[in-house]
């Protein structure tokens, strides 16, 4: 039965809709914290988990999330996600305490790690492949704006109402998502049926959750704490254990041949690269405009929304123009002209005019980001068979949420390694007062955020001096780190990735030139193999 126009933009909506809901509680909680604390009396280390409880289950169950929907259908776990994450979207509002919040929390992750692989798999089930760039596209433009709709929307919420209210509005859009999913079509969303592999589940958890749970604790602890080092080298062997497992298995969750698939690999190779590049660059901007070149939490966040605008704007149509000239070029320029706005970034100092400084950057940026995110996504759900589209997009949103986890933390270890040298060689040959060491000293454990008392004396000047101006040196180290990486993605791509290659017989052309079919033809498809049949009595 084929699926008419209607229910594909119905589908569209749907898993728009449900994705779009989970990205945001994954920022709107960050402008609520002080709202809870004061509510709920809580400490720094709740707060962090509140936060911190979402991003553990949503990022080590993404891939077991997709290995599911493969197995019982994906409209039915995108059923089942969105109905979990409304539930305990609930069960957040109503919290009485911050133990219970945090609870919520964690289950609320575990609902979206089900919805979210679904709903690119859904989307490449229900479109045709000249469709689907477009489609994911759309999807992705909306992803990426919601990173932005979280802070603003839970602000504008806080200033109205109850931190409460952040949790309890998602039951609209989750109303309006199982209507949806009502009026979608089933004709290709089918089950590849078998067991599920629970062994290999429980070891995938915890193989990323170990990683996952320290990456998120280690600026607060230190990578040799016990409480780091443990997690993270038995969640790595753990992982080992369940990529031999998986090897070995006869059901196994993550079909480990998939890998072999040429545009597959690359694919999640560049997305390793690419989101891990840009996360930690993101993840720097915001904080140097606040702390070093004074701008307000409100304005720093608004300063990269041309970033979601562009993409919002663009992805949908690159993605068909990828469908129509191939990725490769788009997945290779794309990472290079984002690492160019990421330098152009870079080059911020202790004075900063947003109109001259960051917004030329944001835009060629968000124009790199919109050339490669949505052919990178349609690349690696089209290197695999359908049937395996949705542990692939488990696979691919996974390596993305680790690479950003991984990158935020490697290089915030650089900026703040960079920050003390430089602060070091401007105050060389300097005599300083005891007081004036502990000042620097705790300055180097802030980093970005350093601030200098004015009770110091005389040698404020200097140390206040030293202290900005090493900002500016480890957030430029950060950031051109963060583009190189980036830029790396592009030369992945360039080298590995592969456009299609179809058949197309002289039959279907007929006419030739004349009549136009050879255009239409090379519109579609990157390269043309014609086979003529040899006359007759050739040898």
């Amino acid at each position: 039965m084929a699926v008419t126009a209607r229910q594909q933009r119905l589908t569209l909506i749907a898993c728009i809709l449900g994705s779009v809901v989970v990205f945001v509680d994954g920022t709107v909680v960050n402008v609520a914290l002080p709202a809870i604390r004061a509510d709920l009396d809580v400490g720094l280390s709740a707060q962090q988990w509140i936060v911190d409880a979402y991003l553990l289950t949503l990022g080590s169950l993404l891939l077991i999330g997709g290995s599911l929907g493969d197995i019982l259908g994906r409209r039915r776990m995108f059923a089942v996600g969105v109905v979990g994450f409304g539930v305990t979207s609930m069960l957040c509002a109503l919290s009485p305490s911050a133990t219970a919040l945090i609870v919520a929390r964690g289950l609320q992750g575990i609902a979206g790690a089900l919805l979210v692989p679904s709903t690119l798999g859904i989307i490449t089930a229900t479109f045709s492949e000249g469709e689907r760039g477009r489609a994911i596209g759309t999807w992705t433009a909306w992803s990426g704006i919601s990173t932005v709709i979280g802070p603003l929307a839970g602000g504008l919420i806080l200033e109205a109402a109850s931190w409460r209210w952040i949790f309890a509005i998602n039951v609209l859009p989750i109303l309006v998502t199982l209507y949806l999913i009502g009026h979608m079509s089933a004709a290709h969303d089918h089950p590849v049926g078998g067991r599920v592999d629970i062994v290999g589940a429980i070891l995938c958890a915890i193989g990323l959750g170990g990683p996952v749970f320290a990456l998120i604790e280690q600026p607060n602890h230190g990578w040799t704490d016990p409480m780091i080092w443990i997690p993270l080298v038995g969640g790595v062997a753990v992982f080992v254990a369940f990529l031999v497992y998986e090897r070995r298995s006869s059901h196994p969750m993550l079909d480990l041949t998939l890998f072999r698939r040429r545009n597959f690999a690359v694919g999640n190779g560049a997305t390793l690269l690419m989101y891990g590049g840009l996360s930690g660059a993101t993840f720097l901007i915001p904080i140097f405009l606040q702390e070093a070149a004074g701008f307000t939490p409100l304005v720093a966040g608004l300063s990269l929304l041309p970033i979601s605008i562009v993409m919002f704007l663009l992805s949908a149509r690159m993605g068909a123009l990828a469908d129509r000239f191939g990725p490769r070029i788009f997945m290779g320029a794309g990472p290079i002209v984002a690492g160019c706005g990421l330098a152009l970034l870079a080059m911020m100092g202790r004075e900063v005019d947003y109109w001259t400084n960051v917004l030329p950057g944001a835009l060629v940026f968000a124009l790199g980001l919109s050339l490669t995110v949505a052919p990178l996504t349609a690349t690696v759900l089209g290197g695999v068979d359908e049937r395996h589209a949705g542990v692939a997009s488990g696979v691919n949103n996974a390596i993305a949420r680790v690479a950003g986890l991984v990158a935020i933390a490697v290089i915030g270890a650089v900026v703040s390694s960079a920050f003390a040298s430089s602060v070091d060689d401007q105050l060389a040959g300097r005599r300083l007062s005891p007081r004036a060491e502990r000042v620097v000293a705790q300055g180097k454990t802030e980093v970005l955020g350093a601030s200098v008392p004015p009770t110091l004396g005389v040698e404020r000047v200097p140390v206040q001096a030293a202290v900005a101006d090493a900002s500016v040196d480890g957030f430029r180290t950060g950031m051109l780190l963060g583009a190189g990486i980036v830029v790396l993605a592009g030369i992945v791509s360039i080298a590995g990735i592969r456009n299609p290659e179809r058949d197309v017989k002289c039959a279907d052309c007929a006419g030739g030139a004349l009549a136009g079919a050879p255009q239409d033809a090379g519109r579609e498809l990157p390269r043309v193999t014609v086979t003529v049949p040899a006359p007759a009595g050739a040898r």
